[in-house]
């Protein structure tokens, strides 16, 4: 863990199931101003994103309220029913009104502001209308405090992503000056061996990028938003739990349509953060394949997508050319579709005899016979290596280049 710009606290990806480290000091605040009151408070971000929350008695709570808790965010109907009460623009506390019929009881909006922005929301619930004017101004001051470490908190991300977007130039000195300034920030060693990870919807979803409760990265100091992916970098070990919980967390900003179409795609580690930039292009060539190769989703890094990566690397008519020789072709367009089958089967279990034989529910003689057939009709050798390495290219990407 280091010490960031302006006291941003930035943890490091330090293990899986880690999430981003709430500063103590917000959380603080959350629990003197419970105190105070004597009301639990939660503190939440401008996009309505939990930040942080005090103890909540389990009878005193609305369905709101938990499911703020449980899912650390609130949802675009709930953030709607409260802006309509001006919380956005309020220098002031603001009481919101009750409505059984969703489940919410009555609140005090406390708006943490700084130089005139409004940067989230301390709240606090006030069923019976108790809470005292004169308790909430003093509270206000403490909703103050929290606005100016968010604010500090939002500048220092969005230095933080400039500087990963430089590290990803192709401009050798732009990265090298990138490096420095993120070590020297205490972001991460200039030695320090990364991996990317980029966050991207495939069609049919819509190519965009939308807001990412960053709170709730799974540890991440380095995080960059482009005009339609995400990007982020891990340490080696963390990589594909990183990976898996930002994707799930990016994913749940999309309608419930397109959430199944959001990918992550991982490079292969480099030993330093100048040589980012090549784990993020094979991250984002990652994504490629996995738009052919659903198969491969929801997470495919770069390093386990074997042949398919042919897939990322130039035109398919050119592939398909190269591929779909006519040996190959001969053999997908043959009559009886059983002979296809059964070389995929044998090639896939790199020629074993018995195991094809047991995967297809046929006699070995029978297996003989087919191959046999492949032979004749292929004109390749199956006994010979180079023979199988092209027939078992051409029938794995035949389905994805025809």
């Amino acid at each position: 863990m280091s010490q960031g710009p302006a006291g941003f606290l930035v943890q490091m990806l330090n293990g899986p199931g880690m999430i981003c480290t709430v500063l103590p000091e917000l959380q603080d605040i959350v629990d003197q101003v419970s105190r105070l009151v004597a009301a639990p408070a939660t503190l939440e971000d401008r996009d309505f994103n939990l930040v942080a929350f005090g103890a909540q008695p389990g009878a005193g709570i609305d369905t709101i309220r938990q499911r703020s808790i449980l899912e650390r965010r609130s949802a675009p109907e709930v953030r709607a029913w409260f802006e309509q009460f001006g919380i956005a623009v309020s220098d002031r506390p603001v009481r919101t009104a009750a409505d059984p019929g969703r489940g919410i009881l009555a609140r005090v909006c406390l708006p943490a502001r700084w130089n005139g922005v409004t940067y989230g929301y301390l709240w606090l619930l006030d069923e019976r209308h108790e809470l005292d004017d004169a308790l909430l101004g003093a509270a206000m001051h403490s909703a103050a405090r929290a606005g100016a470490i968010m604010a500090q908190q939002a500048r220092a991300r969005e230095q933080a992503g400039d500087r990963l977007l430089s590290l990803l130039s192709p401009d050798p000195d732009t990265a090298a000056s990138a490096a420095e300034e993120i070590a020297e920030l205490g972001l991460a060693d200039r030695d320090a061996p990364v991996v990317a990870i980029v966050l991207r919807a495939v069609a049919p979803a819509a190519p965009r990028t939308v807001p990412m409760n960053l709170w709730r990265l799974p540890g991440s100091a380095l995080a960059a938003a482009s005009l339609d992916h995400v990007t982020l970098l891990a340490q080696p070990g963390t990589a594909l739990d990183v990976a898996r919980q930002a994707r799930d967390l990016y994913a749940e900003r999309f309608g419930p349509g397109e959430r199944e179409h959001v990918v992550a795609g991982i490079g292969i580690p480099r030993p330093d953060l100048l040589q980012a930039r090549e784990s993020w292009r094979e991250a984002r060539l990652a994504i490629r394949v996995s738009e052919h190769v659903p198969a491969l989703r929801p997470v495919v890094s770069w390093a386990e997508a074997g042949v398919y990566r042919l897939l990322a690397c130039g035109p398919h008519r050119e592939l398909r050319d190269a591929v779909l020789d006519a040996p190959v072709r001969r053999l997908l367009s043959h009559e009886d579709p059983v002979l296809a089958a059964t070389a995929r089967e044998y090639l896939a279990q790199a020629g074993n005899v018995q195991r094809t034989a047991a995967a297809l529910g046929v006699h070995r003689q029978t297996l003989y016979y087919r191959l046999g057939r492949i032979q004749e009709v292929t004109g390749l050798d199956l006994a010979d290596g180079e023979d199988r390495l092209r027939l078992h290219l051409g029938l794995t990407l035949a389905p994805l280049l025809a």
